[in-house]
């Protein structure tokens, strides 16, 4: 997984461990269970408040592929065949727009949903930790959805996010620009994928 993009991206040389590194890593990982907490309340209109506009949100399908071949193969690719999300803002807003209908038949009635973060890597900054206005943050998810009475489902992965400052500027919001998420399975075993990782 790699972060999309053109032009000189964020550094990816070892971070000095010194108290800006910690100070940013504690803002970033409050953004995430922040994030986390938006969506386990159903509140998804401040959830899409944090997306940037030029928001990419991207699952590949996994594929169950031959020894030394992972790396190529393993995955479906962004922009080709098919994915459970290759989405944008305005296709998020879109799916939400629907849930909030109240008449979606996966989503009615509302799913419990609990999402647990760990994990989490601060792997390259732009351009500095102490004056950082993106970063690429690595963790861990596990996803709890409890629909109805009896159905019970649980995603577990990795997502692989750059976060952007808005405006560009080191005293702005944090929001979400790119979402890479990987599933630790190869079938969904899910009726339905209507949650947000």
């Amino acid at each position: 997984m790699s972060p999309a993009g053109s032009g000189p991206g964020p550094s990816t040389a070892p971070l000095a461990r010194d108290l800006a590194y910690f100070q940013l890593k504690d803002e970033l990982e409050q953004f995430l269970y922040d994030e986390a907490e938006l969506l386990d309340s159903r509140d998804y209109d401040a959830w899409l408040a944090r997306l940037a506009d030029d928001l990419v949100y991207f699952m590949p399908q996994r594929r169950n592929v031959r020894f030394g071949t992972h790396a190529e193969a393993e995955n479906t690719r962004q922009g080709e065949g098919i994915s459970w999300f290759d989405e944008d803002r305005w296709t998020l807003t879109k799916r939400i727009e629907q849930i909030q209908t109240g008449v979606h038949y996966a989503e009615e009635p509302l799913s419990r949903v609990c999402h647990i973060v760990s994990n989490v890597q601060l792997v390259a900054v732009d351009p500095t930790p102490a004056d950082a206005v993106a970063a690429t943050v690595r963790s861990r998810f596990v996803v709890h959805q409890n629909r109805v009475e009896y159905e019970t489902y649980t995603f577990i992965g990795r997502r692989l996010d750059v976060l952007r400052r808005a405006g560009g500027r080191a005293d702005g919001a944090w929001q979400l620009a790119r979402r890479e998420i990987l599933l630790d399975q190869s079938v969904l075993l899910a009726k339905n994928l209507t949650t947000f990782f």
